[in-house]
């Protein structure tokens, strides 16, 4: 099983991806945060930054465009090039009202000729191989049926697969029947993404879709950062046949007991991260502002962690910061198999 880090806006950036692999090793395959051309700039300074290949220690990285101009696209794919990438991936899933009301993201999938003559262009007019990450519609789930067809007509390296519609954003559970049969329609490797927040998530999907090769997990990774390592150790005990020793035994939590995050770890892991925010950000409210952000995940890590974590918002100065993250790092314990009963 390849595992893959799902981009996430604000948080998923170059060093959140490069702590991740040098404390929790594990994943495959990286993504950027959606990379937005416009008139002026195939890349701004900020998306530059991001993919740059001096700042990024992790061994695949795959840089991801959001727009519905074939124009941009081609230039952009042609600017990425440049730095030495030879593959991109085309959002098609991002389901925010400001996006898909620019007709971007999710919302190329409401007009399927019109995305047809996108696809056609870009592929006509790129040379590096696109890979898509695509919803399944915009009102109904029956809608991916059409979109598998088109996909199929082109040379697609991939197709990640989010199986909810754009309408539903991430309520409710993925259309799991929808997503076999457009696993069986399409041409092309498939990587499912969606709702795989822990180890029993994981394994009710594989134990369903044994043929699936690849996930992509996004939120789970950013509550649990250990998830994918314990995943890579699930693999491995599974291939060995210590899963099936284990669970003659009576042991519950298959794969916990192979990997389980060290708080002394996790928080090397934090430190790493806050420190290169404030190198990088004018003020330290800012980098303050964008640890909020993790940690609005990185809490339910945590047993009792809501009172702490309450005051850790409040923040607003360095010292502050500093003081709360180690009240609840001394006052908290991580739970042993990680979030188990998280949902966000």
């Amino acid at each position: 099983m390849k595992f893959y880090l799902a981009p996430l806006e604000g948080v998923t950036g170059y060093i959140f991806r490069n702590a991740l692999d040098a404390y929790f090793p594990g994943t495959d395959r990286y993504f950027t945060p959606f990379i937005v051309p416009d008139q002026k700039h195939a890349l701004r300074k900020k998306e530059l930054r991001d993919i740059l290949p001096e700042n990024n220690q992790v061994k695949e990285l795959v840089p991801q465009i959001l727009t519905s101009d074939p124009v941009r696209f081609v230039e952009t794919a042609k600017a990425l090039a440049e730095y030495g990438y030879e593959e991109v991936n085309l959002n098609l899933g991002c389901p925010s009202g400001t996006v898909v009301a620019g007709g971007r993201g999710a919302g190329m999938l409401a007009d399927v000729e019109k995305l047809d003559c996108f696809l056609d262009q870009i592929f006509r007019d790129t040379d590096l191989r696109i890979s898509v990450k695509t919803r399944i519609g915009i009102e109904r789930p029956e809608e991916g049926y059409m979109l598998m067809k088109i996909y199929n007509q082109y040379p697609v390296s991939e197709v990640i697969i989010h199986p909810r519609t754009r309408k539903e954003y991430y309520k409710g559970e993925p259309h799991l029947d929808v997503f076999s049969e457009l696993l069986a329609m399409s041409k092309h490797p498939v990587c499912y993404n969606g709702n795989l927040f822990t180890v029993r998530d994981y394994e009710q999907f594989r134990a369903r879709f044994p043929q699936v090769e690849r996930v992509m997990i996004g939120r789970g990774v950013l509550a649990d950062p250990g998830l994918m390592q314990r995943l890579k150790s699930l693999e491995h005990a599974q291939k060995t046949g210590e899963d099936s020793d284990r669970k003659e035994n009576g042991m519950e939590q298959s794969g916990s007991e192979i990997y389980r995050t060290g708080k002394q770890e996790l928080r090397a892991f934090h430190d790493t991260i806050f420190r290169q925010y404030r190198e990088i950000f004018d003020e330290d409210k800012n980098a303050i502002f964008h640890m909020k952000e993790l940690w609005s995940y990185l809490v339910h890590s945590f047993e009792g962690s809501e009172p702490y974590a309450k005051k850790l918002r409040k923040t607003s100065s360095l010292n502050e910061y500093r003081c709360e993250v180690g009240n609840l790092f001394r006052a908290c314990s991580l739970y042993p198999d990680g979030p188990v009963q998280w949902r966000p």
